[in-house]
């Protein structure tokens, strides 16, 4: 398919309203873009809480922050001054609102659409549009957007601009494990993590456990590490996203669950171990620093792929795609309440020797 004609310097906007890693894995059609259109004014409408993962994007000239639960005014006045300014329009998604916005903000929209009568409003109002794809991995499914753009795919995962490693950072060889995700579903056992934390020691190793700002959190890593010694340097809710960024690509390891930190070591080219339980990794995987050579299987003990090895207790029911055993976010899931700390320990020489490589 041709390329989009654009006007000189066109003004473009992507909209991803969706979650920290899916906004990362966002760029790789942001950087697409950039190739196409060097000159162009390239802008990103995201939720104000994942604005700080295109810190210093240098594909972006601006971003467009909004609330998740933004009120009808909020809405109404975001709606005004986006109205009509761009030339092109992105949204990532089928949804209502990013497709909404998107259509408001140009004259030339693009974007996935599903199934039903909703649907097919929505296809007549974009100028392009691609059908939804399920069962591929999620940076395919935003490349299909460059196919109907007629642009390059530069499938390339870009970190947030990363200045020097952050002086809390111990200056001797460290390992960075990310203990907490955001929901109790995607996380492996305490017990798991302090005998990792043992292994990490023996080898040497410092470790910085990184978390997020939220309360449950921050218990859960109060009880992850309570035993252990002055050598684990806790930096959860310390960190930006840069710094967070300069931290990862001076480890000599990352290892962390299904998470945005974990999507961020592996763009970053850090090893990364990610420990995998409901989540089907063909959709969701780590998208490693040099691009997915081969799709991630839905399951299996080890499977590795670049600077990425992907750990999972693979039960028949695996992966299931719900929100843990319980089907919801507080639940348990049995997939890693059972993964073996032995699985997760096999690779971590193999893991480390990629570095001093």
């Amino acid at each position: 398919m041709t390329a989009l004609a654009l006007p000189p310097r066109p003004r473009i906007l992507v909209v991803a309203l969706r979650r920290l890693g899916d906004v990362l894995l966002t760029t790789a059609l942001i950087r697409s873009l950039r190739r196409e259109w060097p000159d162009a004014q390239i802008d990103a409408l995201v939720f104000a809480q994942t604005a700080g993962i295109l810190a210093g994007n240098p594909d972006l000239n601006a971003v467009i922050s909004m609330p998740e639960r933004a009120s009808t005014l909020g809405s109404l006045r975001l709606a005004v001054r986006l109205a009509r300014r761009y030339a092109l329009a992105v949204s990532t998604q089928s949804g209502d609102r990013p497709t909404f916005f998107s259509i408001l903000a140009a004259r030339t929209s693009v974007g996935p659409v599903g199934e039903g009568a909703l649907a097919r409003m929505k296809a007549f109002l974009l100028a392009r549009r691609v059908r939804s794809l399920e069962g591929v991995h999620r940076i395919e499914q935003i490349m299909q957007l460059a196919d109907v753009l007629g642009v390059a795919r530069v499938a390339e995962v870009v970190c947030p601009s990363s200045a020097t490693i952050p002086q809390i950072i111990p200056r001797r060889p460290y390992a960075v494990v990310h203990a907490a995700p955001m929901f109790r579903y995607k996380r492996w056992t305490v017990e798991g993590w302090r005998a990792l934390a043992a292994a990490l020691r023996e080898r040497g190793l410092d470790i910085v456990a990184t978390g997020g700002p939220a309360a449950d959190e921050r218990r859960y890593l109060d009880e992850v590490w309570s035993a252990s010694d002055t050598s684990v340097c806790r930096v959860d809710a310390r960190l930006d996203w840069p710094d967070l960024t300069a931290t990862l690509s001076g480890a000599a390891i990352y290892v962390g669950p299904d998470t945005s930190v974990t999507h961020l070591a592996a763009a970053s080219g850090c090893p990364t171990i990610a420990l995998y339980g409901p989540t089907d990794p063909r959709i969701w995987g780590p998208w490693p620093a040099g691009g997915l050579q081969e799709p991630w299987s839905a399951a299996g003990t080890i499977q590795r792929r670049g600077n990425v090895w992907l750990v999972q207790n693979p039960l028949p029911c695996l992966p299931c795609q719900q929100e843990g055993c319980l089907h919801r976010r507080d639940s348990h899931s049995r997939c890693l309440d059972e993964l073996s700390t032995i699985s997760v320990l096999a690779i971590l020489d193999e893991a480390l020797a990629t570095r001093r490589r």
